[in-house]
C-alpha cells in the first residue's frame, strides 16, 4: 500500500512505530542507516543523505541511493570523507544554519537571487542527475541541531517527481523524533570513545581513528559474511550495529598494563609480551557480569581477538586456570570455537596494525599486509573471514581515508 493512502492518524501512527524500533539500535551509524530507509519510505525518495554537525562542520555521515548503487553496495560511498561549511552558501549549509526546511523542485533551476547553490560535483562524476529535494534539519525536540537530512528524487512510476505535499508535512515531522535516536546514537559513540581515550593515555597505539578503523572494518566484514549466508536484513543490522562498538573496545583491557611495557618504544621481550597477554584477560573480566548482548559480544571480542583458527593464539595458551583469575572460560580455542566477531575482530585489527606507524616500525605498504593476511589464511586467520575482508576491499580503503590518524 503507498504511504499516503492511509489516514492521517494511522500514517503518525506508523511514523512513531517506526521512532519506537530505532530505540533497538545503539551505534550512530545503524541508526542513520534506518532513519534515511524509513524516510526515503515517507518521502518516495529515490536517494538521500544526512550530516551531522561536529566542531561547527557538516560532516557527511550516511547516503542512499536506490539508482546508484544497492544499499548492500553502498559502503564505501558511505565512508566519504566530505565536509561542508555551516553557511547560507550551500543547501545542506543554508538548512543546517537557519533550521529551515527546504523544497526545491529542480536543483538545476534555482533562482539566482537565493543565498545557496546546488553543487554539481556529484552528478557529473557519477552520472546522476538530481532534482528534487527535501532538506530537513535533524533538530530534537529539546532543540538541539544534530545535523541535516536531504532527501532527493522524489519518484512516481519510476520518475523524478516533485515531493508531494505529504511528504513536506510527514518527513519533517519523522525527523524531529528521529533526530533524539541519533543524538543518542552519537552520544554512544563518543562515550566509547573517550573510554578509548583513556587506553590511549596509557598505550599510545590505542588512538580514536584506530579504533574506529577497527569497529568499522568488523562491521563491514560481518555485514558481507552475513549477506554471503542470506542471513535476515533486520537481523544483519543488529548485529552489525553491536559487532561495531564492541570492537572498537577490544583493547580496553590494556587500561590494567603497565606503561613499562605499554609505552615501550622497542619491540617487546618475551617476558613482556606474556604480560602484555593478559590484556585479552583483563578486558573480558570488565564485562564477565553481562547486562545486555553489546556486554556478552564485548567480552567474546576483548578475550578472543588474539585467538588464532589453527588454535596457537591467546589467552587460550596462557593457562588454564586462568579461569580461576576471573571466572571465565579461558583455554585452547581453535577454528569455530573462537566467537565469529572475535575472529572478525582478529583480522581487522592485524589489519590495521601493520598499515599504522608505531614506535618500533614503519607502517607497511598495502601489499605487504595483502601478501600476509593470505599467507595466514587457514592458520592465523578463518578463511571466510579472509575472502570477506578482501571482497570489500575498496571500503576498507574507504574507512583507512575517513579515519585517518592525525599528523
Amino acid at each position: 500500500m503507498d504511504f499516503f493512502c492511509k489516514q492521517p492518524v494511522d500514517i503518525v501512527r506508523d511514523i512513531l512505530k517506526a521512532v519506537e524500533e530505532l530505540g533497538q539500535f545503539r551505534d550512530v551509524d545503524t541508526i542513520l542507516d534506518r532513519v534515511l530507509l524509513e524516510a526515503r519510505k515517507i518521502s518516495a525518495a529515490d536517494a538521500g543523505s544526512i550530516f551531522l554537525i561536529r566542531d561547527g562542520q557538516l560532516h557527511f555521515s550516511y547516503v542512499h541511493n536506490d539508482t546508484l548503487f544497492r544499499q548492500s553496495e553502498a559502503s564505501r560511498h558511505i565512508y566519504s570523507n566530505i565536509t561542508v561549511p555551516v553557511s547560507e552558501k550551500s543547501i545542506v549549509g543554508y538548512t543546517a544554519l537557519t533550521g529551515q526546511t527546504l523544497v526545491i523542485e529542480d536543483a538545476y533551476h534555482l533562482d539566482p537571487g537565493l543565498p545557496y547553490s546546488f553543487n554539481r560535483t556529484f552528478d557529473e562524476e557519477s552520472g546522476y542527475r538530481t532534482r528534487s529535494i527535501l532538506t530537513i534539519p535533524l533538530t530534537t525536540l529539546r532543540g538541539t541541531r544534530v545535523g541535516v537530512m536531504q532527501l532527493i528524487n522524489a519518484t512516481c512510476d519510476g520518475q523524478a517527481t516533485a515531493f508531494s505535499e505529504e511528504a513536506v508535512q510527514y518527513a519533517p515531522f519523522f525527523a524531529a523524533h528521529a533526530s533524539v535516536a541519533i543524538e543518542r546514537g552519537i552520544m554512544t559513540r563518543e562515550l566509547i570513545l573517550r573510554m578509548m581515550k583513556m587506553a590511549e593515555m596509557r598505550d599510545p597505539s590505542e588512538t580514536g581513528a584506530h579504533v574506529q578503523r577497527v569497529g568499522a572494518y568488523a562491521a563491514e566484514i560481518y555485514q558481507r559474511m552475513a549477506e554471503n549466508q542470506g542471513l535476515d536484513g533486520l537481523e544483519i543490522k543488529r548485529k552489525k550495529d553491536l559487532i561495531r562498538l564492541a570492537a572498537m573496545l577490544h583493547d580496553v583491557g590494556k587500561v590494567a598494563i603497565s606503561d613499562l611495557i605499554l609505552k615501550k618504544p622497542a619491540k617487546l621481550s618475551d617476558e613482556e609480551f606474556a604480560t602484555m597477554r593478559w590484556h585479552t584477560v583483563y578486558g573480558a573480566a570488565l564485562f564477565a557480569h553481562s547486562t545486555s548482548d553489546l556486554d556478552d559480544l564485548c567480552a567474546d571480542i576483548a578475550q578472543g581477538h588474539h585467538e588464532r583458527w589453527d588454535g596457537t593464539g591467546y589467552p587460550g595458551r596462557l593457562a588454564e586456570d586462568l579461569g580461576k583469575v576471573t571466572g571465565l572460560c579461558v583455554r585452547p580455542k581453535r577454528g569455530g570455537e573462537i566467537p565469529l566477531p572475535a575472529r572478525i575482530t582478529a583480522l581487522a585489527d592485524v589489519f590495521d596494525a601493520l598499515c599504522s606507524r608505531r614506535s618500533y616500525k614503519d607502517p607497511w605498504s598495502e601489499d605487504q599486509v595483502l601478501e600476509v593476511i593470505r599467507a595466514e589464511r587457514g592458520r592465523h586467520f578463518d578463511p571466510a573471514v579472509v575472502d570477506a575482508f578482501l571482497s570489500i576491499f575498496d571500503v576498507v580503503q574507504a574507512i583507512r581515508e575517513k579515519y585517518r590518524d592525525e599528523a
